[in-house]
């Protein structure tokens, strides 16, 4: 019970003389930073996964729109949905046929997936400080469908079939077009998920893949559209 009572009086001792001390010698005083103790850091990735799931559905839907304006303008414009001959077949590999761009794949459906990589990379390399990724997807998705609608007017019908090997190219159907339009989708996706330099090099195996395979590629096609060679055109000739 003393050593309790007396323990009181201690401190008081202690305190005051702390204080003699720095009053005395005050450049010794020594102001220790108060700090404080950092609670648990939120969990957020339950809100980021929603807002990733909501800015998705936020694109998918003008997507979706994009898509069905196109079909509409097309059926408008007198556009067959499928391949006129019958044949049921989702793919044609032969360019040279009246089957070509009248089914859902053939070999031209890789120059749309680099569609997607490549416009994705382009407004990313000059417009992402003001151009968010949902506003650069809308902007390839807008360009895709109007190259879809575009390429298939008489204009573009008669430029395809003087200046490029496609001397039997009649317009897409309907659904290739559409189908067109997915590939080149999933080449912006590709482009979104990956960095610049995967992008660009899928962009360039692509082109040679294409060049190897039918000796026709995106990069040929614009040039041919462009500035017509009649060597290139010799030598694409089957």
């Amino acid at each position: 019970q003393r050593a309790r009572r007396s323990s009181p009086q201690i401190m008081n001792k202690v305190r005051l003389q702390r204080a003699e001390d720095t009053a005395d010698y005050p450049e010794f005083t020594v102001q220790l930073p108060k700090t404080t103790i950092p609670g648990p850091v939120p969990d957020d990735s339950d809100n980021t996964r929603m807002k990733k799931i909501l800015n998705d559905r936020n694109v998918a839907r003008p997507l979706a729109a994009i898509a069905a304006a196109t079909c509409v303008v097309l059926v408008l414009m007198g556009r067959v949905w499928w391949c006129e001959i019958g044949d049921l077949s989702p793919w044609s590999w032969d360019i040279w046929s009246s089957h070509n761009s009248q089914h859902l794949f053939d070999p031209y459906a890789l120059s749309h997936l680099q569609h997607g990589i490549g416009l994705f990379l382009l407004l990313s390399a000059c417009g992402s400080q003001w151009l968010s990724v949902r506003a650069r997807t809308l902007i390839v998705a807008c360009i895709e469908a109007a190259w879809e609608i575009a390429e298939n007017t008489p204009f573009m019908i008669n430029r395809y079939r003087e200046a490029t090997i496609s001397l039997n190219y009649f317009g897409d159907s309907i659904l290739n077009s559409i189908s067109d339009y997915v590939m080149c989708l999933l080449g912006v996706l590709l482009a979104r998920m990956t960095s610049w330099k995967t992008g660009l090099t899928v962009f360039l195996t692509l082109e040679i893949s294409s060049i190897l395979w039918i000796k026709d590629s995106l990069m040929l096609n614009i040039l041919m559209l462009v500035v017509p060679i009649e060597a290139v055109k010799q030598w694409q000739a089957p």
